[in-house]
C-alpha cells in the first residue's frame, strides 16, 4: 500500500508538520507581526517627513533672509559672509541626518548651490548670487515634495 507507507516516511518528521488549530494560531502571529511592521514604517515616514519639512523650512527662511540682504542697495559684506557661513554651518548638521534615508545625489545638489552662493557672495558677484538662492531653494522643495507620502510618490 503506497499510502501507509508514505506515512512511515513522514512519522519521524510528525513533530514538525502543524498540528489542528496551530495554522489558525500561527496565521493571527503572522498577521499580527505584519500589522506591526506596517505601523513602525508609518512610524518612521512621519518622524522622517517631518525632520525633513523642518530642515528645509529652516534653510529656505535662511535663503530668504539672505536674498533680501542681496537685493539691499547697501549691502554689509561682512553681514553677507556671515549668513552664507550661518546657511553651511546650518546645512552640514542636517544633511548628516537627512544623509540616512535621502538620496545622497539631492543632497549634493543642495551642497553644490550653497557652495556656489558662497562663491559669488565671497567674489563680491551679488547680481549673480541671487538666482544662486532661488535655485538652492528650488531643490530643497522639489527634496521635500519628492519625500512625501502621497499618491503621486507611491505610483
Amino acid at each position: 500500500d503506497v499510502c501507509s507507507s508514505d506515512l512511515k516516511l513522514l512519522l519521524p518528521f510528525s513533530n514538525f508538520l502543524p498540528k489542528e488549530g496551530s495554522i489558525a494560531k500561527a496565521l493571527k502571529k503572522e498577521v499580527i507581526i505584519c500589522i506591526v511592521v506596517v505601523i513602525f514604517v508609518i512610524i518612521g515616514n512621519i518622524i522622517t517627513q517631518n525632520y525633513t519639512r523642518k530642515s528645509v523650512e529652516t534653510i529656505n527662511a535662511k535663503l530668504i533672509e539672505l536674498k533680501e540682504k542681496l537685493s539691499k542697495v547697501n549691502k554689509d559684506e561682512e553681514g553677507l559672509k556671515e549668513a552664507v557661513k550661518d546657511i553651511q554651518e546650518d546645512w552640514d548638521e542636517k544633511q548628516e541626518k537627512l544623509a540616512f534615508y535621502i538620496e545622497h545625489d539631492e543632497l549634493e545638489k543642495v551642497e553644490t548651490q550653497i557652495h556656489l552662493l558662497s562663491g559669488e557672495v565671497e567674489a563680491k558677484l551679488y547680481e549673480d548670487a541671487v538666482p544662486e538662492t532661488d535655485k538652492c531653494m528650488f531643490i530643497l522643495e522639489h527634496i521635500k515634495d519628492k519625500t512625501a507620502l502621497n499618491i503621486k510618490n507611491i505610483f
